[in-house]
């Protein structure tokens, strides 16, 4: 008896995906083999289960073969390549730039609200688990993309006065600990290098879900991040007191991540 072990990675959103993949490994095994001398047998965590309730987890398919010949397990091989195209097996997702959106707000004078985006920025989610509850976050923005729409301003916030790009061209935060707050929705933790300072955060994390992206094919996965952060603890626009712009700054950020 050959025992032949498959990994698979499936997700919520990719069940049918999924039983695509399981139908075409056994239609193009049985071609070659007596259904009598195969069978799947998916296992989580060492349970057997039904392969309805499998697919949304990390999955081993133990595919067992009777008197297999050189020829039949080429085709086994020919099988586990076309498996290996349509599952999720890479734990790496990146921002989509089209899709993702880096901004802040300030309070100017306490009574309005001035919004900006950084628009050069990378970010990357690594993941082993489907609701991302272990995900490890990174980002790089370079500040001297600030945007405010007021090129006056925005030339203001990059001089030395605040951001002081060409002394500090990019930003970065690096995840320390995520911990969930209940369906989809986390706290975040990571260390956020900003003006040559670096401060622990924590961060407000919600996972909007993930879907097949109908032009790229490609599974697509959904976050917002917010939260707040001082700017006096970063050193940033220190001749600026609260009552002229404030010392808090809202931070939102959305995103749709692919693979």
């Amino acid at each position: 008896m050959l025992l032949l072990l498959i990994v698979t990675e499936t997700f919520k959103a990719g069940r049918y995906a999924a039983h695509r993949i399981m139908d075409l490994l056994t239609t193009t095994i049985s071609k070659s083999l007596d259904t009598n001398q195969c069978f799947f047998l998916p296992l989580v965590n060492g349970r057997r289960l039904p392969l309805k309730l499998a697919l949304p987890y990390k999955t081993t398919t133990m595919l067992l073969l009777k008197n297999t010949i050189m020829k039949k397990l080429v085709l086994v091989a020919a099988a586990f390549l076309t498996l290996t195209a349509f599952t999720t097996i890479n734990g790496t997702w990146t921002n989509d730039d089209p899709h993702s959106q880096l901004g802040f707000t300030v309070t100017h004078l306490g009574i309005a609200d001035v919004s900006g985006t950084i628009n050069d920025f990378d970010v990357t989610i690594k993941s082993t688990k489907p609701d991302f509850s272990d995900a490890a976050v990174e980002l790089i923005a370079k500040t001297n993309s600030i945007d405010t729409r007021v090129e006056m301003r925005d030339n203001h916030l990059k001089s030395a006065d605040f951001f002081d790009v060409e002394k500090y061209p990019a930003l970065t935060f690096k995840s320390t600990g995520i911990t969930s707050t209940g369906k989809d929705q986390y706290k975040l933790s990571g260390n956020l290098t900003l003006h040559g300072v670096v401060k622990p955060i924590i961060m407000n994390l919600v996972y909007k879900g993930t879907v097949e992206n109908p032009m790229s094919k490609k599974q697509t996965a959904g976050f917002q991040l917010t939260g707040t952060i001082k700017r006096s603890e970063f050193g940033i626009g220190d001749k600026f007191p609260a009552a002229k712009v404030s010392d808090e700054v809202r931070i939102k950020a959305d995103g749709e991540f692919v693979q």
